[in-house]
């Protein structure tokens, strides 16, 4: 009887660093609007912007950037709506 088995040696493990690990799952919707956020005020670190592109579609970015700035212009107008009814 012949033994199909293969047995790894200790010598053939591979120790891959973290900053080496390649993460082909794509980026969640918190990630993406995160990183938008980041973006958009100018604090997004180089590491997250490196893993933007690498996992990142540029489609969803430019949607969650559409949608962020549509909520930020909301936001102001309520909130120079709201000032201007207290001083009228």
């Amino acid at each position: 009887m012949s033994d199909t088995t293969q047995h790894k040696s200790a010598d053939d493990t591979q120790v891959v660093e973290p900053s080496e690990s390649v993460d082909d799952t794509q980026l969640t919707l918190l990630e993406m609007f995160g990183s938008a956020i980041s973006a958009m005020i100018g604090v997004q670190s180089k590491e997250k912007r490196e893993r933007d592109f690498a996992r990142g579609k540029a489609s969803h970015f430019i949607i969650v950037g559409v949608v962020i700035t549509a909520l930020f212009v909301l936001s102001m107008a309520a909130v120079v709506s709201l000032v201007l009814s207290f001083l009228v």
